[in-house]
């Protein structure tokens, strides 16, 4: 393709410039506006220097992508209210056998959630369980966290719902659900064991430090409960924190327990004094209770005793009651205790029948989203078989949706369609063409040098214009020249494109959003905060991702 008009080329690139800087940094000083709007600001510019006409912008967002992404966000959210992820959780810590194989838990059931349910959803929910499982452990947060990140990039790319750009590649290239997967899945698994390895030997030493006596009581005073790691609860796009403040921070269990064993109390008070006629032996205990707590100082002081009234008082109510004819021992099997059982009894049928009501819905949820994966290994349409797969969840729920669907990234959808626009008005100036043509007889699948070539291109690519963008420029490119050599080469080009671009993500902090999601989640985590730099995160990523992403071109499968 040949280069449009200079000044078309001109905007077009200052547009897509605009839109590549806030996506990569979208906190910039003199624009602090976010990826989001980034995304619609260069979309709109294409349109307003003409780069493209509105009909064109139109034409370039991608629904079936948006619709699949929409469908897997509407089912994450139903699966966190299920509590899968808080079984996640209790599998992170489930009889662990030291720090090595917490390590390798945390890579692999990052993996195999990100194969299913995204990167940044995974990543999103977990990271926070991490954190305070490590810290119940006395241990350092950073290969955790490393582990969690990395394996959650890597994956993601065994399937199409695992990040944004595989969805764009099994779109454009029209590669079904279980070709994706066969053609992937190898290298995956793999690489996530690659991935392990080197965690361990980059940190052998630190997990093998044994603990001090000094360092476990200190570790036993800002001890997280297991019962509180495994039932944490997440949404995947906002972090809720269910700790509960006062004025001065969190509270206490025991203050929490105290004040319900006054309530409780005054409760108990309450019923006494409301029926004074009936009396029975335990009443009288109680009465005690709370006529003691009424004696005034006064009269402790005076030395005065107030025995004598609370024997009037019963006195007096046992009068009552011979009067009624009634024994007081009769009254009291058939009084206020009776009823408070019998309250109780109901309550507990209310709490069986709520409970077998819980555990079926998310029984059908779990249902639901397995039919969903077979259906999609099965090659039907990939997008709605999520929105048919979110909808039956929304049905089932049987409540409002709107709770639910508040929780969907919206902003992401949006950016999406801001990107198309962005990335489709840049390819119509020739820039990216003419630049392909360039590397492309250096870059071709049917040499070993050729991919070789071709993987640094998408590295390098990805982590200075993100990885979707990178997809959205190369992948048609790619594709093509792929095809000229052989056409069973076709799909090998795009499986090899969706391997190296979502690798890539783990070479840098900036290289992915699972990346940052797990930076930001544990430095803002209250009590567990944990800041992890750009250049602790390089010190592995880079090895990481040289060794995984060679060793993944060996397996890919065309």
């Amino acid at each position: 393709m040949a280069l449009a008009p200079t000044i078309k080329v001109a905007l077009g690139s200052i547009a897509f410039g605009i839109f590549w800087m806030l996506a990569v940094f979208p906190a910039v000083p003199f624009l602090p506006i976010g990826r989001t709007a980034g995304s619609l600001l260069g979309a709109m510019l294409m349109v307003m220097f003409r780069v493209i006409t509105p009909e064109q912008a139109y034409s370039a967002i991608d629904l079936p992508i948006l619709g699949l992404l929409f469908g897997t966000m509407v089912v994450s959210i139903y699966l966190e209210r299920a509590d899968m992820f808080k079984y996640l959780g209790k599998l992170l810590s489930w009889k662990s056998l030291g720090p090595k194989d917490l390590l390798c838990r945390v890579c692999f059931i990052s993996a195999i959630s990100s194969a299913l349910f995204t990167n940044d959803t995974c990543c999103v929910v977990l990271t926070e369980f991490v954190l305070k499982i490590a810290k119940q452990n006395n241990l350092p947060p950073r290969p955790f966290l490393l582990a969690l990140a990395s394996s959650a990039n890597i994956g993601s790319s065994a399937t199409p719902i695992g990040n944004p750009q595989n969805l764009v590649i099994a779109f454009q290239g029209k590669i079904t659900f279980e070709k994706f997967v066969f053609g992937v899945f190898p290298a995956m698994i793999v690489g996530v064991v690659a991935n392990t390895l080197i965690l361990l030997c980059m940190f052998w030493r630190v997990l093998s430090v044994q603990k001090d006596e000094e360092d476990v009581v200190a570790a036993q005073e800002i001890e997280v409960a297991e019962a509180d790691v495994s039932s944490h609860r997440f949404s995947p796009a906002t972090m809720s924190h269910s700790q509960e403040l006062d004025g001065e921070g969190i509270i206490s269990r025991s203050s929490r327990s105290s004040s319900l064993g006054e309530f409780q109390h005054m409760e108990i008070r309450n019923r006494i004094v409301s029926s004074p006629e009936i009396y029975s032996p335990q009443r009288a205990s109680l009465d005690v209770g709370s006529e003691s707590a009424r004696i005034p100082n006064g009269s402790k002081e005076n030395g005065t005793n107030s025995l004598p009234r609370l024997d009037s008082m019963t006195s007096s109510r046992g009068q009552k009651v011979a009067a009624n004819g009634m024994s007081s021992s009769n009254l009291a099997i058939s009084g206020p205790k009776d009823v408070s059982v019998s309250i109780q009894s109901s309550d507990g049928k209310e709490g069986v029948i709520k409970r077998w009501k819980r555990l079926i819905w998310k029984t059908s949820v779990y249902l639901v989203t397995i039919g969903m994966l077979i259906a999609l290994l099965m090659g039907l349409n990939m997008s709605w078989t999520a929105i048919t797969a979110s909808l039956a969840l929304v049905v089932l729920d049987f409540k409002d949706a709107g709770p639910s669907l508040e929780k969907v990234s919206y902003s992401l959808l949006l950016f999406f369609c801001g990107m198309f626009i962005t990335v489709d008005g840049f390819n119509k100036t020739g820039i990216p063409s003419a630049i392909w043509d360039f590397m492309e007889p250096h870059a071709r699948i049917d040499h070993p040098t050729g991919i070789i070539v071709l993987a640094v291109v998408i590295l390098v690519l990805s982590n200075l214009a993100s990885n979707v963008p990178t997809v959205l420029l190369l992948g048609a490119r790619v594709a093509a020249s792929a095809a000229e050599s052989s056409p069973s080469n076709e799909k090998k080009a795009w499986l090899i494109l969706a391997w190296v671009s979502t690798v890539a993500g783990n070479l840098s902090l900036l290289g992915s959003a699972a990346n940052l999601i797990v930076c930001e989640q544990a430095r803002r985590a209250q009590l567990l905060g944990y800041n992890l730099s750009f250049w602790s995160h390089l010190k592995f990523g880079l090895p990481s991702t040289l060794i995984v992403t060679a060793i993944g071109l060996l397996l890919i499968r065309g």
